[in-house]
């Protein structure tokens, strides 16, 4: 079942009296449940591509269409409710609130969904056990390893039942060793949970743990393989 398609995608930034194309007629399709790299230097436009895929952006030129709606031509609001139903985001820094136990801040996601605080809780504790940090609950990112934290991200990506996660260098913070463990947690909730997780990355360790890598140069795809 085909999850996104983007048709031609271009993407035009001006910079005073300069136009600079981040992306130039991107074309590709993502089926559900894949586990994707999406690869390149910096520049390359991998992260311009990714903030199209999350709704943060919008192309200047091109579609792309999300579970076959197009994306493209929604409004504001429209645009958050998909972030919010749809799109799980993990970033490099974690972003965390310092001040929020990791409880609470699983619980985020789910602030203006009308849930009552119990099932809030109740759906935010389940997360935080399905990546493995039961009694972790009401640590602070502070009391937390870097690994332990990235986990918590990840289970506030995961609590609103996302089918896509999309993750900006996950990994990037974090030694060898903790990075192969969160790509771990990666490879099963795709395998178990058949959620689809597209990962920006410039490690090749790191894209070898997906079944397909995605390489950009100069705003353009110049390989895709499986």
């Amino acid at each position: 079942m085909t999850l996104i398609e983007a048709k031609d995608i271009s993407k035009v930034y001006r910079l005073g009296d300069i136009d600079v194309n981040a992306l130039s007629g991107v074309s590709l399709t993502i089926e559900k449940g894949e586990l994707i790299a999406i690869m390149g230097p910096s520049g390359s436009g991998k992260s311009t591509f990714m903030n199209i895929l999350g709704c943060l952006d919008k192309p200047t030129s091109g579609q792309y269409l999300l579970e076959g709606i197009d994306v493209s031509g929604l409004n504001r609001d429209e645009l958050a409710g998909i972030r919010n139903k749809k799109i799980g985001f993990v970033f490099q820094g974690f972003n965390l609130l310092s001040r929020t136990s990791a409880l609470e801040n699983v619980e985020l996601p789910m602030l203006y969904d009308g849930l009552s605080p119990k099932e809030r809780r109740q759906r935010a504790m389940a997360a935080l056990m399905s990546m493995g940090l039961k009694g972790r609950e009401n640590h602070y990112p502070n009391q937390l390893s870097g690994g332990q934290q990235q986990r918590v991200a990840i289970a506030r990506a995961l609590v609103n039942g996302a089918p896509i996660i999309l993750a900006d260098e996950p990994t990037g913070n974090l030694d060898t060793k903790t990075s192969g463990e969160i790509m771990q947690w990666f490879v099963r909730l795709n395998t178990e949970s058949k959620i689809t997780v597209i990962i920006v990355t410039h490690e090749p360790d790191i894209a070898a743990y997906s079944r397909r890598i995605i390489k950009f140069i100069d705003g353009r795809i110049i390989s895709d393989e499986k």
